[in-house]
């Protein structure tokens, strides 16, 4: 295939794209397929000869289309979305196409610049004060271990990444018990080990960290002989929604001169919304570093995560190596690549800035407001169900149910609603029992889309009580 072709099977592409999403309803939305099913299909050997566009778009549509779980069906309740929405997809195709690794100012300036803008844009949209810098991480993991690097790097003087770790006294790193595994394997990479991530109990209908747990916590580990380094809050907790009293926890970081970092992954986004700012949001401004995924809620593709910094120079001190071959003579001008792990970089702004543009915030909180009020209803239809109780009460479209019977009904259940293929649901822990999680977030889910998410779990517990 040559560029010649290019425009033949890009349309053609393009015409399948338009007809798999008017279509997604009519398929089952997680993969029908048996462990190793697809793999069977394929050659064992790569090819020696060129084969046909015509035999690839086959082989796809034939082996690896079966085998896909349909993240952007409008029945998928299952994890937080990844959504998409066609201006992101037509962005994605121009950066595709262009294919720019844009690491420096100059290897793109078009792409750094739109960067610094669309960070800003977000900034402003979620009500944090002029002063937050930022930069698009590929993901909520690489910002929370570029956070938890900066707080190593800081408790350690600056020296960590020279000198390492062995002989320095043990770091700590607090949280409540209802963060995401990647702070933990954030603190893992970091080499400040597991055992140092202090996990703090909850209190009250928040599920937030218990406020004067964390601060006997730093006081004892101080008369122990570690040294605290950094705490990690989150709003809108990935198990059940949990949110931390952000403006508490600031003040205690303040006071013992501790590195902060917010995970607000998935509920970021519904920051951009005024009404919800009070209860979820207060607070943030005081963090040092705070994280959200535009590509969970805002209808910008996989991948795309903003790391908002307060002050980016703790995390340039931390991440910025300037071997020859990347110096510069711009003088004023940001290069990414140091405020990041990787060295590469995606134009992901481009797809920020058509979405932005294309719906507005008005827009986007409209689907966002829709959500919140949809899991609410299908919520109150699941609670009046006969054998089926409300685990934990919705916390913006989030929420977890179970029926009657033990952990192992809970599992069947839900293996019976997954297997059918109408709806997407995945488990969860809480409080040492097993319930089965709700959330509203596809970004072309509609109000009959999610109630009839009811209907199907009825139907189906009644089919295996």
């Amino acid at each position: 295939m040559d560029w010649d072709e290019y425009p033949r099977y890009a349309k053609e592409i393009a015409d399948w794209g338009a007809e798999y999403y008017r279509t997604l309803r009519d398929r089952p939305v997680r993969a029908q397929t048996l462990p190793g099913e697809v793999a069977q299909k394929i050659a064992l050997n790569p090819p020696e000869k060129a084969e046909s566009m015509d035999e690839i778009m086959a082989d796809f549509h034939q082996i690896i289309m079966p085998g896909m779980t349909h993240w952007q069906h409008p029945s998928f309740f299952a994890y937080f979305p990844a959504n998409s929405s066609p201006p992101s997809a037509v962005a994605e195709m121009i950066v595709n196409t262009m294919a720019s690794q844009c690491m420096l100012w100059q290897t793109s300036p078009a792409a750094t610049e739109l960067e610094e803008m669309m960070v800003d844009w977000l900034r402003q949209a979620l009500a944090l004060p002029e002063g937050f810098k930022g930069v698009i991480q590929d993901s909520a993991s690489s910002a929370t271990l570029s956070a938890v690097l900066t707080m190593r790097e800081r408790a350690t003087g600056w020296s960590g990444n020279r000198e390492g770790l062995a002989d320095k006294r043990k770091l700590r790193i607090y949280c409540s018990n209802q963060v995401h595994s990647s702070i933990d394997r954030a603190c893992w990479v970091a080499g400040i080990g597991q055992e140092n991530l202090v996990k703090i109990t909850t209190e009250g209908n928040n599920f937030g960290v218990n406020i004067a747990g964390l601060k006997q916590a730093i006081e004892v580990d101080r008369e122990k002989g570690y040294v605290p380094a950094g705490i990690i809050a989150v709003t809108g907790g990935t198990g059940i929604g949990a949110w931390d009293d952000l403006e508490a926890v600031g003040k205690i970081a303040q006071s013992e001169d501790l590195y902060t970092h917010l995970d607000a992954a998935w509920a970021g986004s519904a920051m951009i919304c005024p009404e919800h700012r009070d209860k979820f949001w207060r607070g943030a401004e005081t963090f040092d570093s705070i994280v959200f995924n535009p590509h969970k809620w805002l209808g910008a593709q996989f991948d795309c995560s903003i790391q908002f910094l307060k002050d980016p120079s703790a995390q340039l001190s931390t991440l910025k190596i300037e071997p020859e071959y990347l110096k510069t003579t711009e003088q004023s001008v940001t290069n990414f690549s140091e405020w990041t792990i990787p060295l590469g970089r995606r134009f992901r702004s481009l797809k920020l800035w058509f979405v932005l543009r294309a719906y507005g915030l008005e827009g986007l909180r409209e689907r966002i407001r829709n959500h919140v009020t949809w899991a609410n209803e299908v919520c109150e239809r699941i609670r009046k169900l006969e054998e089926f109780e409300i685990v934990t009460e919705p916390i913006l479209s989030l929420f977890s149910f179970r029926c009657v019977d033990d952990d192992a009904k809970q599992q069947e259940l839900l293996d019976a609603i997954n297997h059918d293929g109408r709806i997407y649901l995945t488990q969860g822990l809480h409080q040492g029992r097993k319930m089965i999680r709700f959330q509203v977030g596809q970004f072309a889910t509609t109000r009959d889309d999610v109630l009839n998410a009811c209907d199907v779990i009825n139907e189906i517990w009644k089919e295996i009580r």
